[in-house]
């Protein structure tokens, strides 16, 4: 990448730019402190979650290739448009939507929104039209995607499949999980390749705003971005499949697997890298001429104008959101009494089941919650390891989903109910609660928490099917219990 500028561009002078960086910076801090919730659970999920890793690397990222377009401002200064600043009205009400829908994503994505209206509204278009790259860049900064992972591992078992039938070699398929005759397979939330695919998007609009001049090619190199970690996973996955069936052993192929996906991902990056080397564009900047007259400062009353306006139509949607919380108490959690199946004896709200112990417990909400609280309780009680076995037991009136964790013994099932229907986490579930919390109406939400506690030897098999047929016998118990609590 060519980093030398042509001669006789000018840089920005800082006197001009000295008013409209000193409101940015300000403005940047107020917009931090009214969105800390959305900036903290970014950077929680950067620490926590390998698949968004990269993202440390954002900023830096964005301030590289602001300095290697930093030419393009010579000539400029900042231009105040307090009109631009009414776009925070609706970056503030499409937040105010996201966050009743208790869909961080959205929330964080407004919010950066809103970032990119105070930088417009204190510097003018001419200004983000210069910096429009790094500006869009930031998108990165949001960990989005993870509502992609089903999809992902549904396309990954796909593949193996096909690989399977191809070679003729004997297997089963139940759900996630793959029998071959040397093991079983479990296509988890870590095989579904979405580490890769977040990661090779945001390399990928590196490599085409750094590499790429025409709109075409970098579009293609978007579309290869995504199409490839795909496919690449897919054959990841297949190759470990494929190395348990030649090994005779599926825990010695399946060991270092996630150490295997990383360097077929870097080896599969690495010619793409050569394969677009020699279709770069980036020694074709157009030459500008130095501008004849030195820039000239903003006018302060209209700086001052157009920052305050973006700031304070910013905060219209948490004021609004803090507003409509007020009136609700916190969740409260009760210990609940689960329906005994054959094989199993209460035991006060506990229930004996051989050497393993089951116990049950209802978080009751407001109805004027969320569903971002109560999406956030079943994560916690459900836990996040993203190896762990999930499987599903529904029936009338109940859909659980379970989680058996590969390090440690025992499992957990957890349901939600609103409005005495069992309920999900998708938008026609959230914009149920949206309404009935804006008019007053409907039901509660309830969350319903089963965990199962072996003692002494623990055989995850015979946990599983223990905890499945626990479940399946609670149409008339636990899940009866909470759907009439969910209505109040």
């Amino acid at each position: 990448m060519s980093l030398a500028r042509p001669a006789g561009l000018a840089l920005p002078r800082f006197a001009a730019w000295q008013g409209g960086l000193i409101a940015l910076g300000l403005g940047l801090a107020v917009l931090g402190t009214l969105f800390a919730a959305e900036v903290a659970a970014a950077v929680s999920t950067w620490d926590r979650s390998s698949a968004y890793g990269h993202c440390w690397l954002v900023l830096p990222i964005a301030g590289w290739l602001a300095r290697t377009r930093r030419d393009r401002l010579a000539g400029l200064a900042p231009e105040p448009m307090p009109a631009a600043a009414v776009l925070a009205l609706g970056g503030a009400a499409a937040w105010l939507v996201a966050e009743r829908l208790g869909v961080m994503e959205a929330r964080q994505m407004a919010a950066l929104g809103m970032v990119w209206v105070l930088v417009l509204a204190t510097h003018g278009w001419r200004v983000v039209r210069a910096m429009a790259a790094p500006l869009a860049y930031l998108v990165f900064l949001v960990p989005f995607g993870e509502f992609a992972t089903p999809w992902l591992q549904d396309i990954t078992l796909e593949m193996i499949l096909v690989g399977l039938r191809l070679l003729g070699i004997p297997h089963h398929a139940d759900g996630l999980v793959i029998e071959i005759p040397e093991g079983t397979f479990l296509v988890a939330e870590a095989c579904a390749g979405l580490r890769f695919l977040i990661a090779a998007i945001a390399f990928g609009a590196l490599y085409a705003l750094s590499m790429f001049r025409d709109t075409w090619r970098r579009l293609l190199v978007m579309v290869l971005a995504v199409a490839v970690p795909l496919a690449a996973n897919g054959v990841r996955a297949f190759a470990i499949v494929l190395m348990g069936h030649h090994m005779g052993s599926a825990e010695a192929a399946a060991a270092d697997h996630l150490v295997y996906g990383w360097v077929f991902f870097s080896v599969v990056m690495a010619l793409l890298i050569l394969a677009g080397l020699p279709f770069r564009q980036d020694g074709m900047e157009p030459i500008r001429p130095r501008p004849a007259a030195p820039p000239r400062p903003p006018s302060p009353s209209r700086l001052s104008a157009a920052t305050l306006l973006a700031l304070g139509l910013a905060a219209a949607g948490p004021v609004a959101a803090s507003a409509l919380d007020a009136a609700n108490p916190p969740p409260r959690r009760e210990a609940a009494r689960l329906a005994a199946p054959a094989g199993c004896e209460a035991q006060g709200l506990e229930l004996r089941c051989g050497t393993a112990t089951l116990r049950a417990s209802l978080i009751l909400f407001a109805p004027g919650t969320n569903w971002s609280a109560v999406a956030a309780a079943r994560r916690q009680a459900a836990g996040s390891d993203d190896e762990a076995l999930i499987f599903d037991v529904s029936g009338p009136g109940m859909r659980w989903q379970g989680r058996q964790s590969r390090d440690r013994a025992g499992a957990v099932a957890v349901g939600a109910w609103l409005d005495g229907a069992p309920a999900g986490d998708g938008l026609r579930t959230r914009a149920t609660q949206a309404r009935n919390a804006l008019l007053g109406q409907g039901g509660r939400p309830v969350v319903a928490l089963v965990e199962l506690l072996p003692s002494g030897g623990a055989d995850p098999a015979r946990e599983l099917r223990l905890l499945r047929s626990v479940l399946a016998f609670q149409e008339d118990g636990l899940a009866h219990e909470a759907s009439a609590r969910s209505r109040r």
